[in-house]
């Protein structure tokens, strides 16, 4: 069928008239300051012999799970790879889902009931919102990072006969800062709150095995749930929902994104067990991705870039350059001279917050940071 409809044609061309339309990029050769693959596990050959060996030493050739996790799908290595998620993150349990996006739909879909409230914070990645969205529950939004504002919206519901549930991350994919964790957990505990995060972009970075923030701030007991996803510093794909045995039983039970869809392929869950099992030996690279953030920090402040960047000790550094084009232009002559830097243009960011995001690896050296820096300085 060649027809299309108009309306779906008129947000097409809104976009392009906006030069924001999102296409499939070409697979780019140049330096990378843009993928997630902060610990170069993704491209770790160890990691994949890792993975391999696992599967050889239970003699599994499957190349799918058959079904979903409480049909058919539910092989041994989901068992193993959860038992080792949740004694690594010193958590009653682990379960694991498809993605980080299916775990947020699953768990604020099905969570929050009717006569609860969410608030979360007003640059909550997507799938934070989606699954609010389709959850029966009010949901409110709250300044970035901003506690006042946040506490003034509890005391809106406290005396409300359903839950709280607080919602942030504890590094922002756009913006790469973080909350104050810690005041927000005293805030959650004041209020009877339910305190829930996400550490997507966290673990691997922070912690001193790489466990994310809220370990590695000593958290864990004031959280209700912690989402971790394995397509960023675990170099891997797949996600799991950190929580009280409880909690689990209950995302089994009702849980869709869970419930029916089919489940991961034993190789998947392998390579995920062998990324936590990387992070306690490769203490290395977690040590050279955080003197590349120091290094990209103290250059940027030399080079009087400061004021351009918003504050950050991650591994997304995001200098803000407004306006769709203008931010293009400058991304099209670094990836001119080899390197790999992204443009996140609005409708992905407001319209004013037009960014070069900047991910940092372990692999990136010392000199190619600085070049890089220097380049975008003489762009601007």
């Amino acid at each position: 069928m060649k027809r299309f409809p108009v309306s779906l044609s008129t947000k097409l061309q809104s976009r392009t008239e906006a030069n924001a339309l999102r296409q499939l990029p070409e697979q780019k050769n140049g330096v990378d300051f843009s993928s997630n693959d902060y610990l170069g596990f993704a491209r770790s050959e160890l990691l994949f012999q890792k993975a391999a060996a696992m599967l050889s030493q239970q003699h599994n050739s499957h190349n799918g799970a058959t079904g979903s996790r409480l049909l058919s799908g539910n092989h041994a290595f989901y068992t193993e790879a959860e038992t080792k998620i949740a004694a690594y993150h010193q958590s009653e349990s682990a379960l694991i889902f498809n993605s980080g996006y299916d775990a947020n739909l699953g768990f604020f879909s099905s969570v929050p009931q009717r006569n609860d409230v969410v608030l979360f914070d007003e640059l909550s990645h997507a799938s934070i919102r989606d699954g609010i969205r389709l959850s029966n529950a009010r949901s409110y939004k709250f300044l970035h990072n901003d506690l006042e504002d946040l506490e003034r919206q509890i005391k809106r519901f406290q005396n409300d006969q359903g839950s709280v549930y607080i919602v942030t991350e504890t590094v922002f994919s756009m913006d790469g800062d973080s909350p104050d964790l810690e005041q927000m957990a005293t805030l959650s505990e004041r209020y009877g709150c339910f305190f829930v995060v996400d550490e997507a972009h966290a673990l691997g970075v922070f912690g001193e095995k790489g466990e994310g923030l809220i370990d590695a701030l000593g958290l864990r007991e004031a959280v209700f749930a912690r989402i971790m996803t394995y397509g960023k510093g675990l170099g891997c794909h797949g996600a799991a929902v950190l929580g009280s045995v409880r909690l689990k039983e209950y995302l089994v039970n009702f849980a869709r994104s869970f419930i029916y869809t089919t489940g991961l392929p034993p190789h998947a869950i392998a390579t995920i067990h062998a990324g936590y099992l990387a992070l306690e030996t490769e203490a290395a690279e977690r040590v050279r991705l955080k003197e590349n953030i120091v290094h990209f920090n103290r250059e940027k402040n030399l080079l009087g870039l400061k004021p351009l960047f918003i504050r950050s000790k991650s591994a997304i550094q995001s200098a803000v350059i407004p306006g769709n084009e203008k931010v293009k232009n400058i991304a099209r002559q670094l990836e001119q001279s080899g390197f790999d830097v992204r443009p996140i243009m609005a409708p992905t960011v407001p319209e004013g917050q037009e960014r070069l995001r900047f991910c940092l690896h372990s692999y990136n050296t010392s000199e190619e940071i600085s070049k890089v820096l220097h380049l975008l300085n003489r762009l601007l």
